[in-house]
């Protein structure tokens, strides 16, 4: 108690003084305002001084009020902390001096570098079973290698303490190289992955232009094969008719290919239109080169001729079906006339007046003209495809005179056809469907081509040909005939004939006869004279070839798979966990197997599976594929399949591989 109040009156002694100053301070202050007040007149830069004075004054009261308030709250701290000595029991003074002990040795431990983890650990309780865990190692050989054996001991500790530092300070550095190499490698992996992902997206753009390509081969595949089987459907011959592959084939007979809509129903033209939409949509994916014209106007044929057939059927062809189209039936005939044998030109010229007719003259029938525009696009698109056959037709001509070496004669142009004749073409307007017959105008118009220049150019050629001997024939003696010539049967030449025209009818080409190719060549050779004499021997040659081993009976290249795993039934579970798992059961196979060179590629490999006799549980499962490979066989659990293609089954045989993938059907535990 005695220094508590020594305390309380030591500290209203400094109050007092504290209070003394402050008023000193105030009478200094009133003492230099008096002053400033009688110095009025003084200069500017003796008040400057003067301000400057007092701010510095003020700024050593603040610093020594501050300096005040951390002397007060220092005293009440230690006050409190007295406070709290005076009124604590025993028993919370050995507990206050322990963790005051605990945390100086803790402050030490960290000062020495130690970890967090090792805070706790005391010569008594380490993992290392060391009783002087706690105590400073001196390693006096190296001390005394170093020559640090005289050095204080305070000295050695602050060696020991910069030491820690340094290996501290090298610590964070390979910690920051660390973070920096992760940093570093992950920026790495995202760029991997960036140009991983561009270049499957590259990999999918191209798999997707194959794909496309992949199916109009496929497409292409199949018109041939059913061409070749005598079965070609429309779109066939018409794909075949603009193929570059038939422009080098002299042997193949071109048709026009309005001719191929000949004789078809209404569902045969229907399937046509979609046959030719698909195979657009097929070449302008495949980015091959697309005859959007040619489709075009077949398109406009198939759709013309499939109109007329649904009129004949549905008997729309009556006075209410004409007036609904704008055309009389009366008229029709006459209409029809007009088109035909026009060319492409003059169905053009036609096309604009009609057209300005309808724009220009206000006193007609619009629907009678508008209808004759949509007839005129039919004509206009055969029109088209006429003059390209014609075009066709020469340049197939031309090869052949090529191919024979003949010499070609002067080209027709491509506007005139092949065999110009005079057209005499009459527009006839009949009456309208109206009440009103007087109003219903007539126009007849007559076109006449003169043709003097393509007789004088058909002459000139016929001129020609006589001249070159063309059509006069050789004379022939008796020597150059050939007596052992075998001349056919008038009946078997006419039967021979019948099947090559039906044929001709089916695929639209002649395929030659490799047979009556090959006597007809030994026919020009002639037959044997005295000083010739057959060659028949044939002569065994030792060399193997590299294709000889191809075809060779022989096992098929196999890679199969095994399923296994866990069944986690109810006794399973039961008795087993994922640390002590149930043994493993198969529950499924994956077959991989290779016919490379398969001779007959049409025929899919097949498969059958056969419960074994003397065990239920198992089965063989047999592969049979045809020559050159022999069937094959494995041994697999006899089980029930799933066929479910979610749950992984396939069953399919592509680029000479045959997969059979399969699982076991799962049985689930019912009471």
């Amino acid at each position: 108690m005695v220094k508590y109040s020594k305390e309380k009156h030591k500290k209203k002694h400094h109050h007092h003084r504290h209070r003394d100053k402050k008023d000193s301070g105030h009478r200094s202050k009133s003492r230099s305002s008096r002053e400033s007040r009688s110095s009025s007149q003084s200069t500017d830069q003796d008040e400057y001084c003067e301000k400057s004075r007092e701010r510095i004054s003020t700024g050593e009261k603040t610093m020594a009020q501050i300096e005040n308030g951390r002397e007060k709250l220092r005293l009440e701290k230690k006050k409190q902390r007295a406070l709290v000595k005076t009124i604590e029991t025993p028993q919370e003074k050995r507990l206050r001096r322990l963790a005051k002990k605990t945390e100086k040795e803790r402050r030490r431990k960290s000062e020495l570098g130690w970890g967090e983890e090792h805070m706790d650990m005391n010569n008594t309780n380490n993992p290392f079973g060391d009783d002087k865990l706690l105590e400073n190692f001196v390693w006096v050989k190296k001390l005394e290698r170093q020559g640090y054996t005289n050095l204080p001991v305070a000295q050695l500790n602050n060696i020991t303490k910069q030491r820690v530092e340094e290996n501290k300070s090298e610590l964070e550095k390979l910690k920051r190289q660390r973070l920096e190499r992760e940093r570093q490698k992950e920026e790495m992996d995202k760029e991997k992955e960036f140009l991983q992902r561009l270049k499957e997206a590259d990999y999918y753009r191209e798999w997707e232009k194959q794909e496309d390509s992949f199916h109009f081969n496929q497409v292409k595949l199949r018109s041939n094969i059913r061409i070749f089987d005598g079965r070609a459907k429309p779109i066939d011959l018409l794909a075949r008719y603009i193929s570059e592959e038939d422009d080098k084939d002299l042997s193949v007979e071109i048709h026009e290919p309005s001719t191929y809509l000949n004789g078809l129903s209404i569902r045969d033209l229907e399937d046509l239109l979609a046959d030719i939409r698909v195979y657009t949509e097929l070449e302008i994916q495949s980015q091959r080169q697309y005859d959007k014209q040619y489709w075009f106007d077949i398109t406009l044929i198939t759709e013309d001729e499939l109109q007329k057939l649904k009129k004949l059927q549905n008997n729309l062809l009556n006075d209410v079906g004409d007036r609904r189209e704008g055309i009389n039936q009366a008229v029709v005939t006459d209409v029809n006339e007009t088109f035909k044998n026009k060319t492409h030109q003059q169905l053009e010229q036609l096309e604009e007046r009609i057209k300005s007719k309808i724009e220009k003259e206000k006193e007609i029938d619009i629907g009678y003209w508008e209808s004759l525009l949509v007839q005129l696009q039919a004509h206009m698109a055969r029109a088209r495809l006429k003059d390209r056959h014609q075009f066709n037709l020469r340049k197939k001509l031309r090869q052949i005179k090529d191919e024979q070496g003949i010499f070609a004669v002067p080209q027709q142009p491509s506007s005139s056809p092949l065999f110009p004749s005079t057209v005499v073409v009459q527009l006839k307007k009949e009456k309208d469907t109206n009440d009103n017959d007087d109003d219903d105008d007539n126009e007849e118009e007559q076109v006449e081509t003169e043709q003097s220049q393509d007789n004088n150019e058909e002459e000139t050629k016929c001129i020609k040909d006589y001249e070159s001997g063309r059509y006069s024939p050789q004379l022939l003696t008796q020597a150059d005939l050939n007596l052992e010539q075998y001349i056919d049967d008038e009946l078997v030449d006419k039967d021979k004939l019948e099947r090559q025209r039906q044929e001709v009818r089916k695929t639209g080409s002649i395929k030659p006869d490799v047979e009556d190719a090959f006597e007809k060549f030994a026919r020009d050779m002639g037959s044997l004279t005295v000083d010739d004499t057959s060659i028949n021997g044939v002569v065994p040659l030792d060399i193997q070839y590299l294709w000889s081993d191809k075809y060779r009976p022989r096992k098929p290249r196999f890679f199969n798979k095994v399923h296994t795993g866990y069944d986690w039934n109810q006794y399973n579970k039961k008795h087993y966990d994922t640390d002590n798992p149930p043994p493993k059961t198969v529950q499924g196979y994956k077959f991989n197997i290779f016919y490379p060179d398969l001779i007959d590629k049409t025929k899919t490999p097949s498969y059958n599976l056969t419960i074994c006799e003397d065990n239920r549980d198992f089965g063989i499962l047999k592969f049979h594929a045809g020559p050159p490979y022999e069937d094959i066989a494995f041994k697999i659990v006899s089980k029930e399949w799933d066929y479910s293609y979610k749950h992984g089954f396939r069953c399919q045989f592509q680029n000479g591989m045959f997969q059979l993938w399969f699982h076991f059907r799962k049985w689930k535990y019912r009471r």
